[in-house]
């Protein structure tokens, strides 16, 4: 049996085919012709963009239109001129070959990408590889992809870009497993939305089977049992069975609101980073969004967006989430998640430096902007607003008066703006735990993101391998600061929600619920079990 993280859950019994790319040498030789490289370049890039084309028809077929969007983006790409254009300029300036130019930039990419420390941002090198992949195939002559023929296929591989996993035949593949990845990758992400189980990181599973072995995949624990005998099959159709059974009767959830047997009303939310991921929250039952992401707003562009592209993305979640409560973060920038237009400062320790509130206070011009547009988009519909990285209350107090200027400027332009928005901070860093009473004073509400409050607290970085075994969300000290926040709150008549990973954890939601945390916030597809589990507490 081979043991590996459970990416997408369910199970699947079925025969193994082994997906192998070409490998595609690429020459460090160089050219004399640079035109004639140049419009070889041109004619793959537009070659990729038609099969780009297809594939996201495909993926609208089979997914929707909201997880197709990954292929836009891919699409957007090929039109990128920093990505594209840095492509001829390596033609013209060293001479290279159309191959050796996408290798050589991508790799610059992708290593800017992979350093980054959020989990979004990370995929986004995913991203780059694959369409880099399909370019050079294209400059070759040889075309990406790969077809199933047989029922009960499970593929097996390296790795799975976004447009393999869009290009699985559902009819026909049961399952899918990956030497490398997570459960954030793009690939992961698509088999929990075509509902096909999966497990990544297996290590070496391409080498451990060959094409016809008969594997167990299971989705749940992440284990794979090669040729197993009668009885185990048996016992995994049982087990199939009974998670079908399951996942229908979570369907039935959708419209139940989540409360505990002893009464208590809890909401579950959805975290988004675009304005169309609030589909997906509202298709799962979600009461709300608990965190919106507007970073992704500014990133992949040239230029900050301006008032009216903001607004015209908050208005969309407020009219869409009709009433239901929606939590917008500020700009939270720095550290891992940098852009091209905002040159930040070298630091030797970006995590605890200029970043997220104390970039916003100090480049007021940038944080203005949001703020008036969040201001202008609040007649639509419910909405909280908070501010990360909050380390004491002078800078919570100091961002209220940002938001006064901006009221002050609204309503001397004839601008209208509702009175009711609540302003919260997010509890990320273990001193705003610890003073929570006192903040509470303050505050409308409180979110605890543990994501950071974790790292922060056992000073251990999650993507770091060598120490990820001490990133643990349920560490006494980790819990202790969350109660304590929690209390501080309550103490005060103030609520509190939480939109780590944490909150979606199943291992965690028991004890979340019983000190009391009024709002859990997560990805969009595991607000059904995270209800289910909610409803079982006292």
């Amino acid at each position: 049996m081979k043991k590996g993280i459970a990416a997408s859950k369910g199970y699947a019994i079925g025969k193994v085919f082994i997906q192998e790319h070409e490998e595609i040498v690429i020459s460090d030789a160089k050219v004399t012709d640079i035109q004639a490289e140049k419009e070889k370049l041109q004619k793959a890039l537009v070659a990729s963009r038609e099969q780009l084309e297809k594939i996201k028809a495909k993926a609208v077929e089979s997914m929707g239109e909201e997880k197709a969007q990954v292929f836009e983006a891919h699409i957007t790409l090929l039109d990128d001129p920093e990505f594209t254009g840095a492509m001829e300029l390596e033609i013209d300036n060293n001479s290279s070959n159309a191959m050796k130019a996408v290798s050589d930039v991508t790799n610059t990419f992708v290593m800017i990408f992979e350093s980054m420390e959020d989990a979004y941002m990370r995929e986004r090198a995913a991203d780059i590889k694959d369409v880099s992949k399909r370019i050079i195939a294209n400059v070759a002559g040889k075309a990406e992809g790969f077809e199933i023929t047989e029922a009960n296929t499970i593929v097996v591989a390296h790795d799975l870009t976004p447009s393999d996993t869009a290009q699985l035949d559902r009819s026909k593949v049961v399952a899918f497993l990956t030497n490398i990845g997570g459960r954030t990758s793009h690939s992961a992400i698509m088999a929990r939305t075509l509902e096909i189980p999966a497990v990544v990181g297996l290590k070496d599973i391409t080498t451990t089977v060959k094409n016809g072995d008969v594997v167990i995949v299971d989705g749940i624990d992440g284990d794979v049992i090669i040729n197993p005998d009668q009885a185990t099959i048996d016992e995994y159709v049982a087990k199939r069975e009974n998670f079908i059974k399951e996942q229908e009767e979570l369907k039935k959830l959708i419209e139940v609101k989540t409360v505990t047997k002893s009464g208590k009303r809890v909401e579950v939310c959805g975290n988004i980073g675009k304005p169309e991921d609030v589909h997906q929250v509202l298709a799962n039952g979600g009461d709300g969004v608990g965190l919106f992401r507007t970073e992704f707003l500014y990133m992949d562009r040239d230029s900050a967006p301006t008032e009216e592209e903001q607004y015209a993305s908050y208005k969309y979640v407020l009219e869409k989430m009709e009433g239901k409560q929606v939590v917008i973060r500020t700009l939270d920038i720095g550290g891992d998640k940098t852009l091209p237009y905002l040159p930040l400062p070298e630091e030797m320790n970006p995590f605890l430096g200029y970043r997220a509130i104390r970039l916003c206070l100090d480049r007021k011009e940038i944080f203005k902007v949001q703020l008036r547009a969040l201001l202008r988009a609040s007649i639509y519909g419910n909405l909280c607003v908070m501010f990360p990285m909050i380390s004491g209350l002078e800078e919570f107090l100091q961002a209220k008066e940002v938001v006064d200027e901006c009221k002050a400027e609204l309503k001397a332009e004839g601008k209208e703006y509702s009175e009711k928005i609540q302003w919260g901070i997010m509890v990320e860093i273990p001193a705003a735990a610890v003073y929570a009473d006192e903040l509470a004073k303050h505050v409308d509400f409180f979110s605890i993101g543990t994501n950071d409050l974790i790292q922060y607290t056992l000073a251990a970085d999650r993507m770091s391998e060598k120490v990820s075994y001490l990133y643990n969300p349920m560490h006494p000290a980790v819990l202790r600061l969350i109660k304590m926040t929690i209390d501080g709150a309550h103490k005060h008549g103030k609520w509190v929600g939480m939109c780590g990973e944490m909150a979606g954890d199943e291992t965690a939601i028991p004890t979340l619920v019983e000190y009391g945390l009024d709002e859990f916030s997560m990805s969009a597809s595991s607000i059904l079990n995270a209800k289910k589990i909610i409803m079982e507490q006292e």
